[in-house]
Parts: C-alpha cells; structure tokens; sequence
C-alpha cells in the first residue's frame, strides 16, 4: 500500500470534519501545516541522545517552536509533524506532567500543540492528533487502509434477516432512520436514501484518522481506524474499532473500562461504560449505556439509557430507557418507553425464523416480567401487563392498560389519560433532555395530546361505537381484534377520548386567541384563520417528531427526485417542519374544531367561541380531578407499608412523610395540579369574559 503524504487534502478534509461542530478555524490549522520546518541536525542530535530513532530524519517536520526537550525514547517513521510542547498537565491529585512524547512509537503522525504522549505500548499510526490532547498507556492507536470510520455500516434494524438495514453515518436523525427503516415500500426512496448516504461516506473515508483538541486517552488498550471528536474522554477500553466518536467541547463523549465497541457511531453528550460490549450500532445524542449492556444491529437515538440488559435489532427512538438485568429487547420499535425488568419479546413463532417485528408507539411502558409476541403494534402511551401471545394491534386505542388474565389480553381504553405517571412522564421528558451539542440531530416534540395521538382518539371512539352498537349496550364484554374489553371499560373509554379532544381542542383555539383582538366577531375570526394548509388529514411520529404526513411525503418524493442529495439537506427539512410544528397543528385543530362542533370558524360568533371555552376549561379541570384522586392512591394506607420500622402508627406516619416528603397535600406534584386547576380555570374565565 503506498503511504498517503500527512498535507494530503483529505487529511485535513477529515480533521475539519471531526472539529466542524466546535466551528474550528479551518484557515489556522492550514497555515499550521505550511510552517513546520525540517528537523535541523542540532535537533537530530539531541533526540537520538534521548534515545530517539528514526529511520529516516528528513521525513520529519516539526514546529518552529519545538522543543528537543520534551521528546524522549521515542522511535519514528514515515512522515511525521511535531508540533511545540509548552503546557504542563496537572493531573487528579495535584501531579503534574509537561507536554511532550516519552516512551513512544510514531508512523506517519501528525502531532498537534501541547501534547502528552507517553508509554505506547505498541505504536501509534497514521493519525493527526489535535492540540492539547492527553495519550497515556495506549496499546494500539491505529489507522490503516481506506476507512470510513463507521459510516456506511449496514444494520438491520427490527428484522435480523434483513430488509429493513439503516445506513449509519454520523449525522444520522431518527426521523431519517425511521423512513429508511419503515418506508420500504417506497423502493425508489430506498435506493435514493443508499445513494445520497453512499455519497456521504464516500466524502469521509481516508487513510488517517483524527484524534480531536483536548482529547484524553488513558490505559486503553486497541483503537483501531477510529476518529475522536474534541475533548473526548476514553479511559480504560479494551477495544474500539471502525467508529467515530463525535465530542465536541460543549458535550463530550466519555467511553469508560472494559468497553468494547465495533463498527459503531457514538454521538456527543454519549457515555459508555463500565464493560458495555456494542456491535455494529449507532448511538446518538446524550444516551448513556453502561453496568455491562449488550447490544448489537441497534440504533439509540437521543437520552436513551441502557443498563444490565441486552439488545438486538433494536430501533430505540428518543427516550428508550430499560435498566434490568433480565430485560431483552429484540426486533422492537420504541421511543418515550420504560421498560419493566425482565420485559421480553419473540420475535419468531418457532416457524421460518426471527422475522416478526413489534412497534411500541410513543410513551408505551411495560411493567416487570411483561412478554409481548410479535408482530405487534401497541397504541401511544399504553402501559402493557402480563404475557400476550395474540399478536395485538391497539394502535387506534392510545392512552390504554392491556391486562393479561388467563391468558388473555383485556384491552382498558383512555385510562392512562387520567394516570398520574403519564402525566409526569410527559413533564420529566423535556427536563431530562441532556444535550448540550448546539448542533441537534433529532428534534423531538414532546406532547402528549397532538394531532398524532387525538386522531387516533377520534379513531378509538369510532371502534367503541360500532362495538356497543354491534354487541348491544349491555354486553359484558366486547371482544376487539383477539382481546377483550369489558362493559364498563368501554363506556369510560369513550368519555376519556371525548374529554381528551375537547382539552387538546380548546388548547388549540385558545393559543390563538389569548393574545388577540377578540372584542368584535370579525377579530376573532381573524385570529382564528389557518396560517398555512398544511396540516390537514394524516399525522405521524417518526420517531419524535410529529408531523403532518403530506410533508414527510413531500421529503420523501423529494429524496426520489434527486431534489434532497444530500443529509445535511435531508436533516434541515425535518428541522423545518419541527420549526412549524404549532402553525401546522393549527390547520389540523381548525379542521377537527368545525368537524367536531359543526361550525365554520369563518363565521364564528363570540358566543359560539365561548361555548367552546367553556367545555374546555371543563374538560381540563376533570381530567386534573381524576389525576389529582390518582395521585391520592400513593399517599393511603397500602403505601405506607413497610415505613415506620420498630414503632407505632404515629412513628409510621412521620417515618413516611420525612421520606416522602410530607403528606399528600404538600407533595409538589399534587401543587402543581392544584395551581394548574387554578391557572387554567383562571384563564378559562378571562377569555370566556372578553368574549361575552
């Protein structure tokens, strides 16, 4: 193989790359490279008596700065650049070390300003290492051949025969991984995502890796062709090989002991530890893997966690968080889901092998020692219970428990909509996202009630009236696609949807008009008019981001046409409709509003709107009711047992509120629905006295 030159353009294309998200000076680091000088024969002296070797000194170009001093029993080859070595590192516990290359190997490296190298165990080869970078007790740090440092590795997502494979590159979204994994129905759109991902890795394969600014690497023992963003912290690693690691300064990487990582992807904000094992995955931004995960032909996108348990063809959407020891997930689609310990997943019946898959759509939970046969596809927010072996489909009934007795499942419609954990689910979502990374690859709507999930509710209630009139209104059970739903499930489901609506529909209205000129009919027909018609009919999750399904069309034909060649093209289009998500929902809520009241919001009156009002500060102040009384169940008498240990009731009562947290009406979540009665009540009244 002839050696590529270290100034070669697609060395420092690379560099560039890595750095891009820490808006490096592009223009500095190529003058840097033009004013290294050759090594002088004074330099050449003092470093072969500091047991240095080369085994040709006029392929060596340091800094005009460098300084003999700091380089110690090193031996090098091929063509090497050393820059100036002036910072002293102090490490934990008040050591301090000066930059410099002691006890080293070097083949074709470029090292950058204020370095540490010291005790290479074996070599380090064809990489550029960025200033201020700390190497200490590595075995191997090696690039070798044409790379692509995990871009461009295949991996099969859902299905572990194939025919769902996502490309991983390290600018990869959700939302694109959900149309390259589930739109194979499109085979044009299949072969252009390929095409314009192929692209994409072919701009970033070469023969030298980089190593970021201020990274540190300590006691790891193989990293092989794998690029290192800035200020990543590598500690400890048994292997990592054909990968990038996307740091950066504002949201570093940190992979930890007895990792071992192949043909991978991990995104900034990421950390890997504690003997996670990893193959032919992607990990995106702010996940945490760790206590001896396993995972393989997997993708992690934004603040998963993964602990304990195991993976395989897994399609982790935002949020997928599982922390048991006996949990397997397999073939599984998730995102906003908690899984229970010991949750569990076929994903073959015994018959032409593992080629069934499963969906768990936004928000679904499984509680401990739940088994689920795929295919399945589980409606949004579901909290699923028990062993269910008849391949569900609950997609139209979001919000549910599905209960298993006797091995079969009952189906409880809309309940979760009144459970206190959906609630603080939805709330802790945004508070916990962990990205730092000003450059965000998935962009995630976090509403529970959107035109995604209350389509499907007008949808549930459709499927509970044709039941009730098929089965008659006093039928104790009702049976839906291989499950059952009793009498009374039925009836409440429907008022929980309807209640639902009208929040989500009110919302809606009264974000229009809150701040507007609403004293005359023609303002408040004003206000209300569509911002755009994009919006009406069909809304998808895509993993995240909730979006009318025309514009994930649109990209779609787009990425066909050749019109979307490229992923950073492909990734602002699904910014955009992020950025429009509220403008958008308004043309589907507008629709819904004259649908579900029959009245044209053209010609609406300010008493029709105050009606409107009225049922919805109604509707919100129930359902905060039913959550208020859910709530309540964590703070009786079941719940306090095992507290107050050796004592009497009153030792009981008071061990449990210093724990706790004082009694119910001092809990801050069961404030916070108080204030939010208050709030919206208040707001409720306002609007509807303006109007009248």
């Amino acid at each position: 193989m002839g050696e590529a030159s270290i100034g070669d353009a697609n060395i420092l294309q690379n560099y560039f790359r890595i750095l891009d998200r820490n808006k490096v000076d592009q223009k500095y680091y190529t003058e840097k490279m033009k004013t290294y000088n050759l090594i002088t024969a004074e330099q050449i002296a003092r470093l072969e008596a500091q047991s240095c070797r080369c085994e040709d000194w006029n392929n060596v170009l340091v800094d005009p700065e460098f300084d003999t001093e700091y380089v110690r029993n090193v031996t090098f080859s091929g063509q090497i650049k050393l820059g100036s070595f002036k910072k002293i590192f102090t490490l934990a516990g008040g050591i301090r070390k000066h930059s410099g290359i002691f006890h080293a190997t070097l083949h074709n490296v470029v090292v950058g300003d204020d370095c540490m190298i010291e005790h290479v165990r074996n070599y380090i080869a064809n990489y550029v290492i960025g200033s201020g970078s700390y190497l200490e007790n590595v075995t191997d740090l090696i690039t070798y051949g044409e790379t692509s440092f995990g871009n461009g590795i295949k991996v099969n997502v859902l299905n572990e025969t194939g025919g769902r494979e996502v490309i991983i590159h390290d600018n990869l979204s959700s939302h694109e991984a959900y149309i390259s994994a589930l739109y194979r129905h499109k085979p044009a759109l299949t072969e252009a995502l390929d095409k314009m991902v192929g692209k994409y890795v072919q701009s970033v394969t070469a023969s030298f890796g980089v190593i970021g600014e201020n990274v540190e690497i300590l006691d790891a023992m193989h990293i092989v062709n794998v690029n290192i963003g800035p200020y990543a912290r590598i500690k400890g690693v048994s292997r990592l090989r054909n990968g990038s690691v996307i740091s950066c300064k504002e949201d570093p990487v940190e992979i930890g002991m007895n990792v071992i990582a192949d043909d991978f992807i991990v995104e900034s904000g990421s950390k890997i530890t504690d003997g996670v094992m990893i193959s032919k995955c992607f990990v995106g931004q702010a996940c945490a893997l760790g206590h001896g995960y396993s995972a393989s032909e997997s993708l992690f996108f934004s603040n998963c966690q993964g602990e304990n348990g195991e993976a395989c063809s897994l399609f982790a959407g935002p949020y997928t968080v599982t922390h048991h020891k006996s949990t397997l997930l397999i073939a599984g689609m998730f995102s906003f889901m908690n899984a229970g310990s010991g949750s569990n997943q076929s994903n073959h019946m015994y018959k032409l092998g593992p080629i069934h898959q499963g969906i768990l759509e936004r928000g679904a939970k499984t509680t401990s020692d739940s088994y689920i046969l795929w295919p399945a596809k589980i409606g949004a927010f579901s909290l699923v219970m028990g062993r269910h072996v008849n391949n569900l489909d609950t997609t139209d009934l979001p919000f549910s428990y599905l209960i298993e007795q006797q091995g079969s499942t009952y189906i409880v419609p809309g309940v979760n909509l009144k459970s206190v954990g959906t609630i603080r689910d939805v709330k802790k979502w945004p508070e916990r996202d962990k990205r730092k990374d000003p450059h965000r690859l998935d962009h995630i709507n976090f509403n529970h009630l959107s035109p995604f999930t209350v389509q499907k509710m007008f949808a549930g209630i459709d499927i509970l009236e044709r039941l009730k009139e098929a089965s008659g209104l006093r039928a104790d059970n009702y049976s839906y696609k291989k499950a059952t739903i009793r009498n009374a499930a039925l009836f409440k489901g429907i008022k929980y949807y309807q209640t639902a609506i009208v929040k989500f529909l009110g919302n809606s209205l009264i974000s229009r008009i809150q701040d507007a000129d609403i004293s005359t009919d023609e303002g408040l027909r004003l206000a209300l008019r569509k911002d755009t018609a994009v919006g009406s009919g069909q809304w998808v999750d895509i993993s995240g981001l909730i979006a009318p399904a025309s514009e994930i069309e649109s990209i779609c034909d787009d990425v066909i046409s050749g019109k979307i060649a490229d992923v950073n093209v492909l990734s602002d289009r699904f910014l955009d409709i992020f950025a429009h998500y509220y403008n958008y929902e308004w043309t589907w809520a507008h629709d819904a509003i004259e649908r579900y009241w029959k009245i044209d919001l053209a010609r609406i009156t300010r008493n029709e709107a105050a009606d409107i009002v009225k049922q919805w500060k109604n509707a919100v102040v129930s359902l905060d009711k039913l959550i208020y009384e859910d709530a309540r169940k964590e703070f009786d008498l079941t719940t306090m047992t095992s507290f107050g240990a050796d004592g009497d009731k009153t030792r009981r009562d008071e061990d449990f509120n210093a724990v706790r947290g004082g009694g119910f009406d001092d809990n801050p979540f069961v404030q916070e629905v108080i204030d939010h009665i208050r709030r919206k009540s208040a707001l409720g009244d306002g609007i509807i006295a303006r109007l009248k």
